[in-house]
């Protein structure tokens, strides 16, 4: 396996075992056949409508586990998971002009883009607007091959500057969920982005969770997604389960949602709760507002003494919460549940960075970032899937949510590298075992897409495209 070149981190290894908002071990029993239920009834409320009308009316016709049974999703939720530096290392304006630069739009585009984002720092917002507009007319629309990257990035730009009138978020209809999913499987059959992430995630809890000491697991996931990640590790936990005297264990998942995503946690929870039910494993699934956590940090989540807790954590967290307490208040909360584990999956390149001051320099981060996730997607094989259609789709219900993210976070100001933030509450890195490396570079042949490869640095397992990194995770212990 491949060593990238960057410098080690050492961190304290103090522990601090304190709880947070804990009830007693006695009190699991009573979810292990209960229904979850949602943290804030705010989110209930937003989904309004009884079972009926969320899975029966909004798209007639639809089952609700057809995100774990349906054959067009089958493999990307139970089958494809069977494995139980603010500078990237590569110069952008080679990248730019490169064969592949209608990825990002051109140079021309990625110019104008970047000129607008200079007038972010300077408040020099009219001036924005003119190129933002001049841009309208040269860029091709997302429909178009090499059209969605730089219009994604001008739509984001151009959000930004209507905030005011911006329409407040909306949920998501049942018609756009399955098409998302349907795209998310094509993603994972021509790329091995999304299979690494969820993998390495996975594979870093089993490792920190592993063991007879407590049969209870609890894990608090801030970027959950559709939940089908979870797939692979129930199967796992109920495969280890049926060989050890002490049966599987409970398993207990809480998820930070924002407040949009009220009929995607009704998929989820039918979808995980189904399947838990096959694999014979005790589980319940939990939703807390991210207004809520805002509000009251971890003391929104509920903690049980004697259980094994695990946090999944990715930038999307740190972006966010760069507007109140800040990462360090953040990490520092975070230290005191005393979790077993931490994994943090970086799927925006974040490297060593958190952010900087500049809205110029995060937005440059973010448009390159982006530019090399277009070009392995379009490197990748899309013809495998039906072409162009399919690749766009996946720009569009995929990459498109996560750059408008990116930029609306570019002006949240500096932040210290989380890593520095990890160290600095005490937490240190785990490395990884032979096995992850062996079953990580396993992974990418089931995806037949050419210039990936798997390499380690420090202690992160990195997925690189032509010596690019796209996505790393690591694993810490507090």
């Amino acid at each position: 396996m491949r060593e990238l070149d960057f410098h080690e981190d050492h961190g304290s290894n103090n522990n601090n075992s304190g709880h947070t908002n804990k009830t007693t071990l006695s009190s699991l029993a009573q979810f292990a056949s209960a229904d979850s239920h949602l943290q804030s009834q705010s989110l209930g409320s937003a989904a309004a409508g009884d079972h009926h009308q969320i899975f029966g009316s909004a798209l007639p016709g639809i089952d609700p586990t057809l995100f774990v049974h349906h054959s067009e999703y089958g493999d990307v939720f139970l089958n494809n998971h069977d494995f139980s530096s603010l500078d990237l290392p590569h110069s952008f304006h080679n990248n730019l002009n490169s064969p592949n630069s209608a990825a990002v739009g051109g140079f021309d585009s990625v110019q104008d883009l970047i000129r607008a984002a200079d007038c972010f720092d300077s408040n020099q917002f009219h001036l924005a607007h003119a190129i933002l507009e001049r841009l309208n007319q040269k860029l091709p629309s997302p429909a178009a091959a090499g059209g969605g990257g730089a219009f994604f990035f001008k739509e984001a730009l151009q959000s930004l500057l209507t905030v005011s009138t911006r329409p407040p978020a909306y949920l998501s209809s049942w018609s756009e969920i399955v098409e998302t999913i349907r795209a998310y499987r094509a993603f994972s059959g021509i790329s091995p982005i999304p299979m690494f992430a969820h993998f390495t995630a996975n594979q870093a809890l089993l490792d920190a969770l592993d063991g007879p000491s407590s049969p209870f697991i609890h894990v608090v996931d801030f970027d959950i997604g559709l939940g089908c990640q979870y797939s692979s590790f129930m199967r796992e936990l109920a495969e280890r389960g049926s060989v050890c005297k002490f049966g599987a264990p409970i398993l207990r998942v809480t998820a930070v949602v924002t407040e949009e995503y009220a009929i995607e946690t009704k998929l989820i929870r039918e979808s995980l709760t189904q399947f838990a039910h096959e694999l014979k494993l005790r589980f319940q699934i939990e939703f807390v507002l991210l207004r809520t956590f805002e509000a009251l940090s971890f003391k929104s989540i509920r903690f049980v003494d004697g259980e094994k807790t695990a946090v999944l954590l990715s930038p999307a967290i740190f972006r966010r919460l760069s507007l109140t307490g800040g990462p360090t208040a953040f990490v520092s909360d975070l230290r005191r549940v005393g979790p077993s584990v931490v994994v943090f999956v970086d799927w925006e390149g974040w490297g060593d960075s958190s952010g900087t001051a500049s809205f110029r320099r995060n937005f440059v981060n973010s448009l390159e970032f982006y530019s090399i996730m277009f070009e392995s997607l379009e490197g990748g094989g899309a013809a495998a899937i039906g072409g162009g259609d399919w690749a766009r789709k996946i720009e569009m219900l995929l990459m498109r949510p996560r750059i408008l993210a990116a930029v609306e976070g570019c002006g949240r100001g500096a932040a210290p590298p989380w890593k520095e933030v990890f160290a600095g509450a005490g937490m240190w890195p785990i490395g990884w075992s032979q096995f992850a490396d062996f079953q990580a570079e396993t992974l990418l042949g089931k995806v037949q897409a050419r210039g990936f490869y798997v390499a380690k640095r420090q202690a992160e397992l990195v997925l690189c495209w032509h010596e690019r990194p796209l996505i790393a995770t690591s694993a810490w212990r507090c």
